[in-house]
């Protein structure tokens, strides 16, 4: 492994993630009835299939949590002034990449009839207002992204309707909501409010590794706050009336109960979804801090390429898509998802069995370790380049 002073565990995490995450966009592509059906609908799900969805929720909360790390990191180098210009910049360019490039990844739609706002919108703009709070005293800064992340479900009953300026605002920042803007279809598929929490946490987390922090205490520290918020999750999650827009109940068997425990919402993510994600996310940079081997050094290798990695594993993903359409026996136009979105009738009969989707997942990890090695090793040997701070 090529030598960097970057934190490995870190990246070891964000690795870990990204790989996962390929599971979930390859079953969206791929799963017989996944443009259909939800993975966590409990009348029509197994459990493989639901915990095949419910692994990928970690991957949005660690992007975010890191992504505050990496920028306090980036910071503790720099002035704040030279801190601010660079979270703004790149929070608009991530925003730029989210609605004219991802969305092209995503749907191959020229024509851009629906742009859907995800997960690099969120981290662009979240990243953009961190510019302005990191000039605000970290306690204060982590009392803030607590109660966001802790209160926000406070305001689950507020829902707006319409596309007036109040109601686009809301879609943006609490209510998952899809409106016209300006003669263009606009998802808000992100709202970004619960997400600046973890972006303001993600950034007061920085400070466990900062370089003259005792490897021990950081350790302590986050093994505290994983298990801490691992079984806050279980205990308010089974008090069941405060933390999800969606309370668990009974059902007619014990594995459906279960599954209906762990069915919380992402969309905003709920109290109970960030400390069941966020909780063992902690735990696993614990249990990872010293440990070296064959498996984290390939895992690294995707984490130190975050967007680079992002951006090819969709666009690899819909490629194949298409390929596997067409051995389906289907038209490849059908990959073009227009307005219609996933729920195009003539895709109503299309995809593969569970496993052949986590064997063309497995295909796609070994298949974008190449380019993704190559980049990493580019970015070291260039760090002067200051433009691949931006890729």
């Amino acid at each position: 492994m090529i030598k960097s002073n970057r934190i490995e565990s870190i990246d070891i995490l964000r690795g870990f993630v990204m790989i996962i995450m390929a599971l979930d966009h390859t079953r969206d592509y791929f799963h017989y009835g996944a443009f259909f059906s939800d993975p966590t609908n409990l009348e029509t799900t197994t459990p493989i299939l639901f915990f095949t969805r419910f692994i990928t929720h970690y991957c949005a909360p660690v992007f975010i949590l890191l992504a505050g790390t990496s920028a306090f990191l980036y910071g503790s180098k720099k002035t704040k002034p030279e801190l601010f210009k660079f979270l703004f910049t790149r929070g608009i360019w991530l925003i730029f990449l989210e609605i004219f490039l991802n969305n092209l990844l995503w749907k191959f739609d020229v024509t851009y009839s629906v742009v859907i706002l995800q997960v690099i919108w969120a981290i662009g703009l979240t990243m953009l207002i961190l510019s302005f709070l990191i000039f605000l005293n970290t306690k204060l800064l982590l009392l803030i992204g607590s109660l966001i992340i802790a209160g926000h479900n406070a305001l689950d009953n507020i829902v707006m309707q319409g596309n007036s300026f109040s109601s686009i605002l809301w879609y943006a920042l609490h209510q998952q909501n899809g409106t016209a803007i300006g003669g263009q279809v606009v998802v808000f598929a992100y709202p970004i409010l619960p997400w600046l929490g973890v972006m303001i946490l993600g950034y007061c987390l920085g400070q466990l590794y900062l370089p003259d922090f005792d490897t021990e205490k950081r350790k302590q520290w986050l093994l505290k706050i994983g298990l801490a918020s691992t079984v806050l999750f279980f205990i308010i999650r089974g008090i069941n009336i405060y933390g999800d827009l969606v309370p668990w109940s009974i059902q007619d068997t014990t594995t459906k109960t279960i599954l209906s425990f762990f069915k919380v919402t992402k969309y905003p993510p709920s109290l109970s979804y960030l400390l069941i994600t966020l909780g063992p996310a902690l735990l696993f940079l614990y249990a990872i801090e010293s440990v070296k081997n064959k498996l984290t050094d390939f895992m690294i290798v995707f984490g130190r390429v975050p967007l680079f990695y992002y951006f090819l594993h969709i666009f690899v993903i819909h490629v194949l898509a298409i390929v596997g359409i067409l051995i389906f026996g289907g038209d490849w136009k059908n990959m073009i998802i227009t307005q219609a979105g996933f729920n195009n009738p003539t895709l109503k009969d299309y995809g593969y069995s569970l496993l052949t989707v986590y064997l063309v997942w497995i295909s796609i990890i070994i298949l974008l370790y190449f380019p993704c090695k190559t980049y990493m090793i580019y970015k070291v040997k260039n760090k002067e380049k200051w433009w691949l701070s931006y890729l």
